[in-house]
């Protein structure tokens, strides 16, 4: 690799594995729309310009939260430039935080793929009109699905999920109506 090459792709490197540091109070929507009682962390224009430049839709980080090591959480848009990391329940009792607590945060984009769900895609392989329609939906979609699944609390919860998701498929039927199906 030629020298002036190899310069550029370090440079590359370097620019695309921009990372963060600060230190930020947790906060809380009121009436927000779907977000009311939402619990985030405000990500301001200029923090999210170090880590995406120019970007203005959701997309993904990992890092810390104080300890707690995350990866594959959505920035979301707020306008001005701004976002903000939504923090679940989850995770604000790891973090041991609510509401007005400090958080200090150190993250950096996360491009890699969402892997899908394991069982979704096992189950999908003996159902071959489910996994036709599962394949015809965009990647976004197919996350949605897989996440839905995934973050089932208990397995009979997450088995019923997969039922719905292949029943839904092979009929065609849309998220909330899959959502709906009583199985």
């Amino acid at each position: 690799m030629h020298t002036l090459s190899r310069l550029t792709f370090h440079i590359s490197l370097i620019h695309s594995m921009s990372s963060i540091h600060f230190t930020a109070l947790i906060e809380k929507f009121g009436q927000q729309g779907e977000k009311t009682g939402w619990t985030y962390v405000r990500i301001p224009s200029e923090k999210a310009e170090q880590l995406k430049p120019g970007m203005r839709q959701s997309f993904r980080v990992k890092g810390r939260l104080d300890a707690l090591t995350v990866e594959h959480l959505a920035l979301i848009p707020m306008g001005e430039g701004d976002f903000i990391l939504p923090l679940n329940a989850g995770m604000r009792r790891q973090l041991r935080k609510q509401k007005g607590a400090s958080l200090t945060l150190q993250i950096e984009a996360d491009d890699r793929p969402l892997p899908l769900s394991s069982d979704l895609l096992e189950c999908l392989s003996d159902a071959p009109e489910a996994q036709e329609a599962f394949n015809a939906l965009p990647a976004s979609h197919q996350r949605y699905y897989s996440k839905w699944i995934e973050e089932a609390k208990t397995e009979p919860t997450r088995a019923k999920r997969i039922a719905q998701t292949i029943v839904g498929l092979t009929r065609n039927l849309d998220f909330g109506a899959m959502t709906k199906l009583k199985l």
